[in-house]
């Protein structure tokens, strides 16, 4: 959560400097009239608010990959965990078993071993699976977001050549 609290805070500074900074003409041909002076104000006010999107999507994201993994993690630890149990209940049995039981007792063990490892392995590579569906989707939204960026950025160089070439 700080992570996301600081990614949304330096945004929010990053698109006030952005915003405050110079407008510096797309190209040096381009005469200062009025309408190109709105159109550079209008790009910047369009970037600003692009970038500050961006950095949202990509705090956004952030934090849904750290809470999948979060919780892969524990589902691993409670697959570990309940494996190990099924193995020590199965450990005390072949330990209770009299002499004679102790063989078959001893296969049931393993039988049960095998499986509780299948369980938790099973288990693990599910978590582990949904995090990284969770991760590439993460990716994909940074990416669509970048992109939107740049074409408002390019939307903006292109809306302040047009105001230049009205006369």
């Amino acid at each position: 959560m700080n992570k996301l609290l600081a990614t949304l805070i330096s945004g929010l500074f990053i698109s006030a400097a952005f915003a405050q900074a110079p407008v510096t003409p797309a190209t040096p041909a381009v005469p200062a009239t009025p309408a190109v002076v709105k159109a550079e104000a209008k790009a910047a006010s369009a970037t600003a608010a692009a970038t500050t999107s961006e950095a949202k999507v990509d705090a956004k994201a952030d934090a849904k990959v750290q809470k999948a993994e979060l919780t892969a993690a524990e589902k691993k630890a409670a697959a570990k965990t309940k494996a190990a149990k099924a193995k020590a209940k199965a450990r005390t049995k072949v330990a209770k078993a009299k002499a004679a039981d102790k063989v078959t007792a001893q296969a049931k063990a393993d039988t049960v071993n095998v499986k509780a490892d299948a369980k938790a392995d099973t288990a693990i590579v599910n978590a582990t699976a949904k995090a990284d569906k969770v991760k590439v989707g993460a990716t994909a939204d940074k990416a669509a977001a970048k992109i939107e960026t740049s074409a408002v950025k390019a939307e903006g160089k292109v809306d302040v050549k047009a105001a230049g070439a009205v006369k």
